[in-house]
């Protein structure tokens, strides 16, 4: 993905940015902490993600022509601009010049512990803020999601299949980018795949079955055309009768070299199905074919499945966990900690308030 443009931003960063430059505070060194108060999902702690994006974006951060040709038109109340010129060339110039220690990935953080101090000029940590809370916010959350998915799995394989459903484009591709650093196995999301290097995976849909005739010819031509990517998409009509039908197919398919990977339940009575489907594949010989589920999957449910004897071995996870439908976002805050006075002295910054979580 390509850096973030320094207006991702809240106007107010750039008002506040200016009234530095204004007041001759713009050098002036200060530090921020970015944290969360309240752990996600009921949880007392995240998973930390997003700190690839950060660094490539702090590194990059410069603001273009077209940025600042638009900041130019930006007016006041009084129609004059809101910026004055010599501000406008001070951003020309600007890079980030300060550090930034963080959190590596994947690393479980707490509520009030830092995820990233950020140290260097007032101006440079205030205009990072709102984008570094986009990147680790949503992140972290979908990072979370994904490991408490995968802790309530026990060990079976976790699918990310929340490309269709999630928030747009950028933020599909980041939620698959996070359920990986989670715990996710692969994804059925090709552009993650190509651009972070995510397994991916996937077979077909009911629009597969639906285009033939039968599903016998419709699992047929299938196992026809990929052999090796045999996982049958068996509820279109009659699940338990399209396991039978997947079972005669996969005799062929493996009588000609080729390999009977799964079924996929995605409807019905997801523990009684699993069940049937296993009895049905044990008794025909295919004690090694999986038994894939997915339709609306979260921890809670895959918790529920496993504690009434489903016999599931892989699961695909979408909807739930690219949006974390259940707490669909992380509190992250970025907040002033530390300000160098005139003769060099740290003082130490608090925000007051009367609400505890504050």
């Amino acid at each position: 993905m390509k850096a973030l443009s320094p207006l991702v931003t809240d106007l107010y960063q750039l008002t506040m940015a200016f009234g530095y430059w204004k007041s001759g505070k713009a050098n002036q060194q200060a530090v921020f902490h970015l944290f969360f108060r309240r752990g996600p999902f009921g949880s007392g702690c995240a998973i930390v993600a997003g700190l690839e994006q950060v660094i490539q974006s702090v590194t990059e951060f410069q603001f273009s022509e077209e940025d600042l040709e638009y900041l130019e038109g930006l007016t006041s109340t009084s129609g004059g601009p809101l910026f004055e010129q010599g501000f406008i060339d001070y951003l020309s110039q600007l890079s980030f010049t300060g550090k930034i220690d963080a959190v590596p990935e994947g690393t479980v953080v707490f509520p009030h512990e830092p995820i990233l101090r950020i140290e260097g000029s007032m101006i440079e940590c205030q205009l990072l803020e709102t984008m570094m809370l986009n990147l680790i916010n949503f992140q972290t959350l979908i990072a979370t999601k994904a490991a408490r998915i995968c802790l309530a799995a026990e060990g079976d394989g976790v699918l990310e299949f929340g490309l269709r459903r999630a928030q747009g484009p950028n933020g599909a591709l980041l939620a698959s980018r996070a359920a990986y650093i989670g715990g996710c196995s692969a994804t059925s999301h090709v552009e993650a795949g190509k651009v972070w290097g995510i397994p991916v995976r996937g077979t077909h849909g009911h629009s597969w079955i639906m285009s033939f005739a039968s599903e016998e010819e419709a699992f047929r031509t299938y196992a026809q055309a990929m052999p090796e990517n045999c996982i049958f998409l068996v509820d279109t009509y009659d699940t338990l009768e399209g396991v039978r039908k997947a079972v005669e197919v996969g005799r062929e398919l493996e009588q000609n070299g080729g390999r009977f990977s799964g079924i996929r339940l995605d409807s019905g009575d997801l523990t009684q199905l699993s069940i049937d489907s296993r009895k049905i594949l044990d008794e025909s010989g295919f004690t090694h074919t999986m038994i894939v589920a997915s339709n609306d999957l979260d921890e809670y449910r895959i918790r529920d499945l496993k504690a009434n004897g489903a016999k599931i071995d892989l699961w695909g996870v979408g909807t739930r966990l690219a949006t974390a439908a259940d707490d669909p976002a992380l509190g992250g805050v970025y907040k002033l900690a530390l300000v160098q006075d005139e003769r060099g002295q740290w003082q130490p910054k608090m925000k007051i308030s009367s609400s505890p979580g504050k």
